[in-house]
């Protein structure tokens, strides 16, 4: 375990190296958005203005140029506006955003699905079992709060409310 300690002096070191590397770059001009689940990409390598993403400290935008970050990604809605301005929602389940110094972003979701293919009905039954499920556990199930959090939040996608 020792051997991935490092003193403060040496972190920082790394730290402001990182930092100056970054700052000594070209600046992007474009944004670069690989957009993937685990059985499909849905964009890979397309130049993209901005992408919105519900991180788990709220939500954010990555543009060309953003400092580099890794971001756990919550429940909800990722809104990819095009270079031309128009922009394309889609629903995801959670996952992570990564966005380089070189202004590739990476957002991988287990689960990512257009807002237009969601179903008000469907969610709504979801959730109701969610909370059947939930009550009916005796110390309370993790997976049953996750689905209820997740139903939740794809109703707020939809513009409803719980």
């Amino acid at each position: 375990m020792q051997r991935f300690l490092v003193s403060a002096k040496a972190s920082s070191r790394v730290l402001s190296r990182g930092f100056a590397q970054a700052a000594e770059a070209a600046p992007a001009t474009q944004l670069t958005l690989n957009f993937v689940t685990p059985h499909t990409p849905i964009y890979t390598k397309k130049v993209v203005s901005q992408v919105i993403v519900p991180g788990a400290a709220g939500e954010f935008g990555l543009t060309a140029g953003h400092s580099p970050i890794i971001s756990e990604l919550k429940p909800g809605v990722v809104t990819v506006i095009h270079a031309g301005g128009e922009s394309e929602k889609f629903f995801i389940s959670g996952g992570f955003a990564i966005n380089g110094a070189n202004s590739v972003a990476e957002v991988t979701t287990p689960e990512a699905v257009p807002i237009g293919d969601l179903d008000e009905s469907a969610i709504r039954a979801g959730l109701e079992e969610s909370k059947r499920n939930l009550a009916s556990a005796t110390a309370g199930s993790a997976a049953a709060a996750i689905s209820m959090d997740t139903y939740a939040a794809m109703l707020l996608a939809v513009g409803k409310a719980l």
